[in-house]
């Protein structure tokens, strides 16, 4: 799932979940054109997108040829993810993170005990219907173990596949709170929708009797982002409305008013599409920043511009930005994507994540993906230092507990630059247990 709410999105939550958002397009001549379009396709990740377009294989092999390398039998992993389609921008980050994880992960051998490290590609163009189609080919084809899911519309499908086949399955950036907790074999790799609300939720401390306002578009993604922060922040005492505008609407001076006279303490904004940037002038010219805390989550670096003048005066909730943990992980992981000719985003952790849970094991199992069950007692409690910083993953329902941040934007158009406020602990950030589904 992408992150919270953007101007680009629509997540997400990266997604991809209940609580952000993002949306890109087709790349116009101007600067400004392109990352309006690159913005919009982040439109699905935060919350549980699904969008379109036909998938095709391709393989890889992990690392370099350490010694000993592809002596033994491989272990075949299926990455099944957006390499096309309105997500591609997300998919792209996590598959240059997978291989920079898998890279870090088995020291450059991409091995483990000798058994060589094979990935199958699968594109699955943010289509459940083409994500399952996929997974089965590739469990037909003997993977033992797939990763991916860009989209939660793809993960909440993907997972019940996994189950009846016990394969072990690791979602990417679908930041669907279902997928947590989905079934014994379902784990992921990035965050979750409510780890983004709980983070909104430390600008203003002592949530009882504040008043939050929930600005989004009437749609199952704003719906959902409503649902999400009512909650979160209701249970703690917060009164939470909403002021919803028709997914049509240009005009969106009369939501803006609307907001500025709810007077909420915290205005929590969960926008998709093309309309982000006159979204954001509309409450500037409504004077709403004056008086009220306004949150959003931070997406992928080609939607900062999109925020324009008002992007100064924004909270950002955010998963991820390239240099926001500081961490000798992340920099091994910027370093290798550069080498690969990319460069680190919003996603890329979770791929890169995804790679060290699956060498964890295999290793584990002694190069082995044969027994599912091994491989999922291996990975529950397990504490690792991530790219992020510490890592979990909780035991009693596979969340991936991790720091998340408070971030500011300084400066406007392409010289906007994020900075992290806060770092909220995983403890902070963590959301309730939830029942194992299955």
């Amino acid at each position: 799932m992408r992150s919270s709410t953007a101007p680009t999105r629509t997540s997400p939550g990266a997604p991809a979940g209940a609580g952000v958002v993002a949306a890109a397009g087709r790349a116009r001549t101007s600067a400004a054109g392109r990352a309006r379009r690159l913005a919009a396709l982040a439109s699905c990740v935060l919350l549980a997108a699904g969008c379109a377009a036909a998938g095709t294989a391709g393989t890889g092999a992990a690392g370099g040829g350490g010694s000993g390398a592809g002596t033994k039998n491989p272990v075949k992993v299926g990455l099944v993810y957006s390499k096309t389609g309105p997500l591609a921008a997300y998919g792209k980050q996590y598959l240059d993170g997978f291989k920079a994880g898998l890279a870090y992960a088995t020291k450059g051998t991409g091995a483990v005990d000798g058994h060589r490290i094979e990935f199958e590609e699968q594109d699955d163009a943010g289509d459940p219907a083409k994500a399952v189609s996929a997974a089965k080919d590739l469990i037909g084809k003997g993977h033992r173990i797939l990763a991916g899911s860009t989209a939660s519309g793809v993960a909440l499908q993907v997972g019940p596949i996994a189950a009846q086949n016990k394969v072990l399955f690791i979602s990417g950036p679908a930041a669907a709170d279902k997928v947590t907790g989905l079934n014994t074999y379902t784990f992921r790799s990035g965050r979750q929708s409510y780890q983004d609300i709980r983070t909104a939720a430390s600008f203003i401390g002592d949530a009882k009797g504040r008043k939050v306002t929930v600005l989004a578009q009437d749609s199952a993604f704003g719906q959902a982002n409503v649902a999400a922060v009512k909650a979160v922040l209701g249970a703690q005492g917060a009164i939470v409305d909403a002021v919803l505008a028709p997914p049509s609407a240009t005009d969106l001076t009369p939501f803006a008013t609307q907001a500025r006279n709810a007077k909420p303490d915290l205005l929590f904004v969960a926008w998709a599409g093309d309309t982000s940037a006159a979204l954001w002038t509309a409450l500037s010219q409504q004077d709403v920043f004056a008086d009220t805390k306004v949150v959003t989550g931070l997406d992928l670096a080609a939607s900062y511009p999109l925020f324009g003048p008002a992007g100064e005066k924004i909270s950002f909730l955010n998963h991820y930005f390239a240099g926001a943990a500081g961490t000798s992980v992340e920099k091994a992981m910027n370093e290798a994507v550069t080498a690969g000719g990319g460069s680190s985003d919003i996603f890329t952790p979770d791929g890169f994540t995804a790679a060290q849970m699956i060498v964890h094991a295999i290793e584990a199992n002694h190069g082995s993906a044969d027994d599912t069950s091994a491989l999922v007692k291996s990975l529950e409690g397990w504490s690792f230092d991530g790219v992020k910083g510490r890592i979990t993953v909780r035991a009693e329902d596979h969340a991936l507990l991790q720091p998340m941040f408070q971030v500011k934007l300084t400066g406007s158009g392409a010289a906007a630059k994020p900075s992290v406020e806060k770092a909220l602990t995983a403890d902070e950030a963590a959301p309730p247990v939830a029942p194992m589904a299955g």
